[in-house]
């Protein structure tokens, strides 16, 4: 009964348009659609239900670290549709699963909204390039992007290393080799360590997530490779920062030279739902690392790098408010929606409502459904 039920809601997921399933006791199954919750019109769950869902999908490695652990996660292929990533967690001593569909079909770069710079950084032979932006944000997506575009355009050896493995590549005109950390090899450090003896021009770690990493992709980058991750930050400048405070004081001049020489663009992004509701669109914050940056990273002068992105524009340097302004302007996303994204949106709020004053009556959107609660609170 648990298989069928687990396909139908699987099942719901793709034909609705959701990007993940949230299923837990005393809920009807939720979907995610457009960033927005979604409860599905079936029963309440209870612990039995929550346990035989996840018995039916959970491979028995997993269950048995769930067991030990309190939590798990594994990613499973679902037909044609595309691969889901699965949390397993207990909370209040019953079984919670989340489940997000990562789509088989890769987006490129005018899919995205990309800067055109991007393709040019791909072809580079070196250099570290982040992707960086809150949970949900689809950096995953964007990193599939642009190790697709290599793996078609460029004979390259390409090595990813994830937990788990999200989107799968074949290999086209590069050859592609993809390590799922817990099952093809223990930990992200012992990928690293191992994987500048397997040849690779192109490594992908799945994250930035503690000194040792940082340290070894910083490593690869420095020894002739092209090297992308991830971290959970939201501005250029502040990824800078966090990489740099992973480190004792000590090493820290000498990792602001190391990220200086190596550091190639960052990419910082959200996910916006579309101002009519249906579908969602990135907006970006995205820096090239130029001589001058270089030299701000070098000189800890990190507060100047804002600056800096914003006379690099003819390269396709932005702001991430510049570009949340612009989606507003042309009507994508609401002035809320905007003003919830935004790094700093009393200066947004200020010049819409400048704008605004420039409208006339008929022309201007209502404080309901543009300015929204976040102006009220």
């Amino acid at each position: 009964m648990a298989t069928i039920n687990i396909d139908r809601l699987l099942q719901a997921v793709i034909s609705q348009g959701g990007s993940d399933i949230h299923i837990t006791v005393g809920r009807p199954p939720v979907l995610r659609i457009d960033g927005r919750l979604r409860s599905l019109e079936t029963k309440v769950l209870e612990p039995d239900d929550t346990t035989a869902l996840m018995k039916s999908i959970t491979p028995e490695k997993n269950q048995q670290e769930l067991q030990e652990e309190g939590g798990t996660d594994f990613g499973f292929t679902y037909g044609e549709a595309g691969r889901f990533r699965v949390s397993v967690f207990r909370q209040k001593g019953n079984v919670t699963m989340v489940l997000r569909l990562i789509p088989s079909k890769i987006l490129s770069f005018d899919e995205i909204g990309l800067p055109k710079i991007c393709a040019a950084l791909c072809r580079r032979p070196r250099g570290l390039f982040l992707v960086t932006g809150p949970t949900g944000s689809g950096k995953t997506t964007t990193l599939a992007t642009m190790v697709n575009y290599i793996n078609e355009n460029l004979d390259r050896h390409i090595i990813t290393i994830e937990e788990p493995i999200e989107y799968y590549h074949s290999h086209k005109k590069s050859i592609i080799n993809q390590r799922e950390v817990g099952i093809d090899v223990p930990s992200f450090t012992e990928a690293l360590r191992r994987v500048l003896r397997m040849d690779p021009d192109v490594i992908l770690v799945g994250e930035l997530r503690d000194l040792e990493t940082i340290e070894a992709a910083l490593r690869a980058a420095e020894t002739g490779h092209l090297v992308f991750s991830t971290l959970h930050t939201t501005s250029a400048a502040g990824t800078i920062t966090r990489i740099i405070d992973v480190f004792p004081v000590n090493q820290q001049e000498q990792i602001r030279i190391q990220l200086g020489s190596n550091l190639m663009a960052v990419l910082s992004q959200v996910l916006c739902p579309l101002a009519t509701g249906k579908g969602r669109i990135a907006g970006y914050e995205f820096m090239v690392v130029t001589p001058a940056i270089a030299n701000l990273i070098r000189e800890n002068k990190t507060y100047r790098i804002d600056s800096s992105i914003q006379t690099g524009r003819k390269l396709g340097m932005q702001l991430l408010d510049d570009h949340l302004w612009q989606l507003y302007e042309i009507g994508k996303i609401t002035m809320a929606e905007m003003l919830d994204k935004a790094r700093l949106p009393g200066a947004l709020h200020d010049k819409a409502t400048a704008r605004l004053r420039t409208l006339k009556p008929h022309e201007r959107p209502t404080e309901e459904e543009d300015f929204g609660p976040i102006l009220r609170t």
